[in-house]
């Protein structure tokens, strides 16, 4: 118990929280208009005038409850509690207003977007302030625990959407991570295909060069060229991270390869179409795309309802490739879908090399798949 509440006190705010938008602007309008109507129709409650100000005076809050979620929770809190001491000391009647309801969403925010000592001194503000009002209401044990399962729902909601959040971004993390161990052996092994060929020259000169000296500066050239190339590519592994793992020292595939996934008796068949400018790629973009070209058919097989023909397409665009990978399957109406992890995992692989990836419905219909990366990775 004393570990959980240690991490939870420790538990910093989440990283995504959303900024004021028009809905917020909107739901602040709601409660406003709320307030000044029940305020106006409602003769039997106390002090209108007095409760009316407060009310609107929480409402503002709402603004703030991602911002700054300890603090709006601790403003409109406050006022139920202004409320609940004015009822004990003046003997006074019914002193809320149903719109003051907008303080469980505060509870909510709080929960939700809040650091965990927020939470931790929020929650221990909100208990003492609902103590305090069902006390001054002399409410009955029914309402006691009615008025205690509604504050603790919203509690409970709060928690599960901030922990659905934090899985997902869990799971986004998972997948970078595993994009870039992907890519790190791709490059280790074009790396190492390099360092063997330099071994092998490096050889070859030792050999000629007593006998042939013109050859071995042939091949010290070579072995320069090979070289620069190599470092090239190296400086692309930076901040790609890689599990040791035993690994082969052959080449990867790439565009040129993509022509032995083409096929035509089958269903749905498959046409591959490359510019030929588009062969001569950095090794990293050229093992890229043929990943990305095998994983987009791989989900248009399985995924395309009633597809017949899937089109891969390869172009170069000056200083980048496209990538273009269209099916004629149909879709269904209504929005497009969430992107899967696959998806995911494809745009994470082409950001890593400075590219970028979508995916979605085609203006002919059919699911179409478009990647660019720069013919030379960041380095």
């Amino acid at each position: 118990m004393v570990t959980v509440r240690r991490s939870l006190w420790h538990e910093p705010r989440p990283a995504d929280a959303p900024p004021v938008g028009r809905l917020d602007w909107l739901l602040v309008g709601v409660f406003a208009v709320a307030a000044l109507v029940e305020g106006i129709v409602r003769p039997d409650l106390t002090w209108r005038p007095v409760v009316t100000v407060l009310a609107l005076a929480l409402i503002p809050a709402l603004l703030w409850r991602r911002d700054r979620p300890l603090t709006a929770a601790l403003v409109g809190w406050s006022v139920a509690g202004l409320l609940s001491v004015l009822q004990l000391t003046a003997h006074a009647g019914d002193l809320g207003l149903y719109s003051m309801m907008a303080v469980l969403i505060l509870l909510y925010s709080l929960v939700r977007w809040g650091s965990g000592r927020e939470i931790v001194l929020g929650t221990a503000f909100v208990t003492f302030v609902v103590a305090l009002g069902m006390y001054a209401s002399s409410v009955g044990w029914a309402d006691v625990f009615g008025g205690s399962v509604l504050v603790l729902l919203f509690v409970a909601l709060a928690a599960v959407f901030r922990y659905r959040a934090d899985l997902w971004h869990r799971q986004q993390r998972e997948i970078r991570n595993q994009e870039r161990v992907a890519l790190a052996r791709e490059l280790h092994d074009i790396v190492a295909h390099h360092v063997s060929a330099i071994a092998v020259q490096a050889q070859a000169g030792g050999v000629v060069a007593g006998i042939q000296p013109e050859k071995a500066a042939e091949i010290l050239a070579a072995i320069e060229s090979e070289a620069s190339s190599t470092l090239a590519e190296m400086r692309s592994m930076v901040r790609v991270l890689r599990e040791e793992e035993a690994v082969t020292y052959s080449p990867p595939r790439g565009v040129a390869d993509l022509p032995a996934l083409a096929r035509a008796d089958a269903t749905p068949t498959v046409e591959v179409s490359l510019d030929g400018s588009s062969t001569r790629l950095a090794r990293p973009v050229d093992a890229a795309l043929y990943r990305l070209a095998q994983e987009s058919l791989t989900n248009a097989v399985r995924h395309a309802r009633s597809a017949t023909r899937v089109g891969i397409d390869v172009r170069r665009e000056g200083d980048a490739v496209r990538l273009r990978v269209s099916d004629d399957g149909q879709i269904e109406p209504g929005p497009a879908p969430e992107p899967g992890f696959g998806l995911l995992g494809m745009a994470e692989r082409a950001q890593l090399l400075g590219g970028s990836l979508s995916a979605g419905p085609g203006p002919e219909g059919g699911w179409v798949v478009e990647a660019v990366l720069p013919a030379e990775p960041l380095a």
